[in-house]
């Protein structure tokens, strides 16, 4: 079965990178370039990370179990950040300690024309996989900015594959500024400036994707839009008098889990309201099939509570 959706977006990423890596590796060794290098050891790393993003796609579809009640959606969270943690120290860190290494013994770039072919090699890869990411993004938020729908995204096999190929398309333009100057202008640091820049780009790039899944990990509600989604489902049934209270929690890509206080109609009988429950569930399923789990609860009505006190009583 050809992939679909989210994991299109990351075969396309790890193809893509892995042959950038091997072809950077070549032309780092080939004309000594530090930036060169930087760029190779980040694309390898981005090659790991997309083949995590697969693996974390796999574990997050197992069923629900005894241990794991609601599901594994979070375990795709999890291995994002694992994701988020890569890219900030073999990618970062190591860039910028090598950019340092590279001010501190400048070396002569030879052969600045290879470079500069596998820089436009490069970008038209990175190009393809960052334009297939963000048209899934696009189809998901077509209203909003590229930057809104990154932060508001769950899933984070589109949006890290977003953060990571814009991050290596700017990293390109970094390498390619510093390889012109070391190779072309003569100024030897250049090449060593252009990999620590390549670096605190990474850190940044690192920094916005933990901040994206440890909101993910740690309880982040449903999307706004879905909250409203169902509000409205709810409210045009006419026995729901009022929503009291509405709580969520996104439990993955595509999992919500729900929980809704309701105050439906006084004039309803027990069994009444035992079908307006079921109902709404159906209602709500129907329309946001994203959620899989829905409780609802209607509040004891002060008169039934003081009816139940004397049957006790």
């Amino acid at each position: 079965m050809a992939p679909t959706g989210s994991k299109l977006v990351v075969y396309a990423a790890l193809a893509g990178n892995l042959a950038i890596a091997v072809t950077k590796l070549a032309a780092a060794s080939y004309t000594g370039s530090g930036a060169m290098f930087t760029e190779a050891v980040h694309s390898f790393v981005d090659t790991g990370n997309q083949g995590l993003l697969l693996y974390g796609m796999r574990r997050a579809a197992r069923p629900a179990d005894d241990s794991h009640n609601f599901g594994h959606g979070l375990e795709l969270y999890f291995w994002s950040f694992v994701v988020a943690l890569l890219i900030f120290t073999l990618g970062g860190a190591y860039a910028v300690y090598e950019g340092v290494e590279k001010l501190r013994h400048p070396e002569p770039v030879t052969a600045p024309w290879v470079n500069v072919g596998v820089i436009a090699l490069s970008g038209i890869f990175e190009g393809l996989s960052f334009r297939t990411a963000r048209r899934e993004m696009r189809a998901r938020f077509a209203r909003e900015s590229l930057w809104t729908a990154v932060t508001r995204s769950k899933d984070p096999s589109t949006f890290a594959i977003i953060l990571e190929d814009g991050a290596a398309l700017i990293g390109l333009g970094f390498a390619l500024a510093g390889i012109v100057a070391s190779g072309f202008l003569g100024w030897s640091r250049g090449d060593g400036v252009a990999s620590v820049a390549i670096g605190c780009l990474l850190i940044a790039t690192a920094g916005v994707l933990f901040r994206e899944t440890r909101s993910l990990l740690t309880g982040e509600s449903a999307s706004p839009r879905v909250i409203e989604q169902a509000k409205g489902i709810l409210t045009a049934d006419p026995r729901v008098v009022r929503i009291e209270r509405m709580r969520s929690l996104q439990l993955g890509p595509g999992t919500v889990l729900l929980a809704v206080t309701l105050d439906l109609a006084p004039h309803l009988s027990g069994a009444e309201l035992r079908r307006a429950t079921a109902d709404l569930r159906a209602a709500i399923r129907h329309g946001l099939p994203g959620v899989a789990h829905l409780y609802v609860q209607l509040p004891v009505r002060e008169h039934e509570g003081q009816e139940a006190a004397r049957r006790t009583g």
